[in-house]
């Protein structure tokens, strides 16, 4: 009788658990969110902002963003997979491993829940350096191996990793000045103490216009809304050259895929609100909202090819 009854008892315990289960699922959010993001004042940071805001009104609990720098990464890789504390990051979260020892997996230890932004960079020189297209560029760094140089802030930043895949894909020879941020170098770059570099688009449009830079190309797969008549990279003479910085939120692994569900929803509703989309494009971010598969995809196939890029080129520390 007691081994008869011992299925049952099975069967009853599951029912209540997945009742339980279906239950909190339902009363999420019951608390407020922390997103956990890069440093303040960066635009990760801005984009955290603003998306914190709107989920505030679409998940009708309070949404704070809890700036941590890099260290956010690992705080979200240990955080329990409740859906109340999550991360909002670019690049460094999963192509950092690359370069040093990191306590995190970028793929196992996190549930992607949307894509956020896309930032394409822009390919200028200083306005002595007498070059105006990506041609003569290439053409004159052939000519002149190690001698030209550009600026870059953190290794593995966007700035950094779009002049050594410029290096990689055009044969050339240019030598990095490394800088503590990507704004001293940027003001490097005005002052002629290095050469060129890639900036996002809006940080150097003021430049351009006034002559204070020179632009040759931008480094997106298209033409950027900011600047139309400017060429890509790839149509002005290197061919399948792309380097953008994307923004993403994710969950910690394991997080219930019916929460990644809901956070998904209402990420995408916020990206798509005309008011969110322009406040990104002021600030030179395209709204690139998806579903999970969308940024697990985004994930791979950049670790794919910074990867192999860091990896020939001996980048890691």
């Amino acid at each position: 009788m007691l081994i008869d009854c011992l299925p049952m008892r099975v069967v009853v315990a599951g029912l209540l658990a997945a009742g339980a289960g279906m239950g909190w699922g339902q009363n999420y959010p019951a608390r407020p969110l922390r997103v956990i993001a890069s440093a303040p004042g960066a635009s990760g940071d801005m984009i955290a902002r603003v998306l914190a805001r709107e989920l505030t009104g679409l998940l009708g609990q309070q949404v704070i963003v809890d700036n941590r720098g890099i260290v956010a990464v690992e705080t979200v890789a240990r955080a329990q997979p409740d859906g109340y504390t999550l991360l909002f990051y670019g690049d460094p979260m999963w192509l950092s491993p690359f370069f040093r020892k990191a306590s995190w997996d970028p793929v196992k230890d996190f549930a992607p829940i949307a894509p956020a932004g896309r930032a394409p960079n822009v390919l200028v020189v200083h306005p002595l350096l007498p070059v105006k297209t990506v041609r003569e560029l290439i053409a004159l760094a052939k000519a002149k191996p190690g001698e030209l140089n550009y600026g870059s802030g953190a290794p593995g930043g966007v700035p950094h990793l779009a002049a050594e895949l410029f290096k990689s894909m055009a044969h050339v020879d240019i030598v990095r000045i490394s800088y503590k941020g990507t704004g001293l170098a940027g003001s490097a770059l005005l002052g002629g103490e290095v050469q060129l570099m890639f900036l996002g688009a809006t940080s150097v449009l003021a430049h351009i216009k006034s002559g204070r830079l020179r632009a040759l190309g931008v480094a997106s797969t298209a033409r950027s809304p900011w600047m139309p008549d400017l060429p890509t990279v790839a149509e002005a003479g290197l061919p399948g050259f792309e380097a953008s910085a994307h923004f993403a939120i994710f969950a910690p692994a394991k997080t219930p895929p019916a929460l990644i569900g809901r956070l998904n929803r209402d990420v995408v509703r916020a990206l798509q609100k005309n008011e969110v989309k322009e406040r990104l494009f002021n600030a030179g971010i395209e709204s690139i909202p998806g579903s999970p598969d969308d940024l697990a995809a985004i994930v791979k196939s950049e670790m794919a090819k910074w990867g192999k890029l860091i990896k020939d080129a001996g980048l890691r520390d």
